[in-house]
């Protein structure tokens, strides 16, 4: 199906990021794979090719570009690729929403230049490992103690939480308060008592580092506060649409490919002196992978659209994180069980596939949560 969302301006600048993809990341992501992390190096480039913060402003280095296609570009492109090893989305979709509209002149001036330069990658730190989708649950406390927030607690399943230079901090700053108690803190390397734990051993990407954070008296400027004091949970609330989006644009593009590369399977493999897609089950199995991603891609690309006119409600955003990684699941699924014993080889990316996209349907809010999120915009 034909796609109109995009200009050839669009379309030139994913010529870019495959060109980028086949050059810097494809060459290196299998060894990134056995290390469970990027190199740096990655990230610099990705930065050199304007990659990072294009809606960030020119003046620091930023691509001075609001469009949302262009990040939703980079990320299909990356699904497609198969290379889930470099945080970029993280940084980009997730942290820069936060960043860009919360940081004030002097932070900006601080860390803009090396969140676009790929010299400061960021991670949000939100998940502990006693509270998941409840962030109202969190544990994480930052006390006032003259100048500084005193931080304490820890944080779990954190993308990018190995490499990370700079930690957007979900805390609770007055616990009495509930939700109007819960502040974000940029925390930076280097702090004391800021500690990383182990590097995750994940079911699938692996090449992603995935790290458990600890905070011992760590002691934050109030300069690093972002936004206000007591409003994080709404800026929490604000920017999940966007994240959650993301994460179901990527599925898809993930679904999509997984069904290409089946179908020329079915094409070429042979059972019984004939193609298996010529089988009515196989056939009829394609089929309905078909129409479910062709229905899919219509209503994500409206998503998209929405977006960008700042028009996307909470209860669509959920909608879709619920519905297109779902589909992915069982797309994927589908796809294994058509390659038949080669889809369990590891050799094949269908098998990689399965691996990898298990996660979808729990990272961003679990299904279960959005379709709680949904459920309730019905009044029910």
């Amino acid at each position: 199906m034909g796609r109109d969302i995009y200009t050839d301006e669009h379309e030139a600048f994913r010529d870019m990021v495959r060109s980028f993809i086949e050059k810097e990341i494809a060459p290196h992501h299998e060894q990134w794979e056995k290390d469970g992390i990027v190199s740096r190096e990655v990230w610099l480039a990705a930065g050199r090719a304007g990659l990072l913060g294009i809606d960030m402003p020119e003046e620091y280095g930023g691509g001075g570009n609001a469009d949302y296609r262009y990040y939703v570009i980079f990320n299909e492109e990356l699904a497609r690729a198969s290379v889930h090893g470099p945080g970029f989305a993280v940084h980009n979709d997730i942290n820069g929403g936060y960043l860009r509209q919360l940081c004030n002149d002097e932070q900006k001036a601080r860390w803009f230049p090396g969140y676009c330069s790929g010299e400061l990658i960021t991670a949000i730190a939100m998940t502990e490992p006693a509270a998941g989708s409840d962030l109202q649950g969190i544990k994480t406390t930052a006390v006032k103690d003259g100048d500084d927030y005193v931080l304490n607690g820890s944080k779990t399943f954190i993308s990018n939480g190995i490499l990370a230079d700079l930690v957007i901090v979900v805390a609770k700053t007055d616990p009495s308060a509930g939700a109007r108690g819960v502040s974000l803190l940029m925390v930076e390397r280097d702090m004391a008592g800021f500690e990383r734990g182990r590097n995750l051993d994940k079911v699938g990407m692996h090449a992603q580092d995935t790290a458990e954070l600890f905070f011992d008296n760590v002691r934050v400027p109030k300069e690093n506060l972002l936004g206000e004091e007591g409003m994080g949970f709404i800026y929490l609330m604000q920017n999940l649409a966007r994240e959650r989006l993301s994460i179901g644009a990527t599925a898809l593009a993930g679904a999509e490919v997984a069904f290409e590369q089946t179908l020329e399977y079915c094409k070429t493999r042979e059972a019984f002196g004939r193609p298996i897609g010529k089988f009515q089950h196989n056939r009829f199995t394609l089929a309905e992978m078909k129409t479910e991603l062709t229905v899919t891609r219509a209503f994500t690309d409206d998503c998209i659209v929405k977006e960008g006119e700042g028009e996307l409600s909470a209860e669509e955003a959920a909608m879709l994180k619920y519905w297109n990684t779902e589909l992915l699941k069982r797309v994927v699924d589908r796809c294994v069980q058509l390659h038949g014993g080669y889809g369990y080889m590891t050799e094949y990316p269908i098998a990689k596939a399965y691996q990898d996209v298990r996660i979808q349907t729990i990272f961003g809010g679990t299904t279960e949560i959005m379709k709680e999120i949904v459920g309730r915009s019905l009044g029910v």
